[in-house]
């Protein structure tokens, strides 16, 4: 049942930001694993704003919140990848949310 919930969290926010990039102010958050089993995420919005000190999360399936966090000055947010199924919630509020599962993180080119 969490899990349902998160995947209609995914479905919500994928179309909160279709119908936002209309717009030009669309989330997006790339994440990309770094040596050392590292993983560093990029947030911004599509009209090009950044987003530092826009909170993000690791969270497990369970909903625990593993690694607390905020996006830096250069809206990046870097963090060791914890063992096990997880997803990075970007929240940057009034319901503007954008999840990230650990299966769509791919090793940095």
């Amino acid at each position: 049942m969490i899990r349902l919930n998160a995947l209609r969290l995914v479905a919500v926010a994928g179309l909160l930001g279709l119908a936002s990039s209309a717009h030009a102010h669309g989330l997006f958050c790339q994440c990309e694993e770094l040596p050392d089993r590292k993983v560093r995420c990029t947030g911004g919005f599509s009209s090009g704003v950044g987003v530092p000190d826009v909170t993000v999360d690791v969270i497990d399936y369970n909903e625990r919140i593993l690694i607390p966090g905020k996006f830096g000055p250069d809206s990046t947010f870097t963090f060791k990848r914890p063992p096990g199924e997880f997803y990075v919630l970007m929240d940057v509020g009034a319901g503007h949310v954008l999840e990230v599962d650990h299966l769509q993180i791919r090793p940095a080119p």
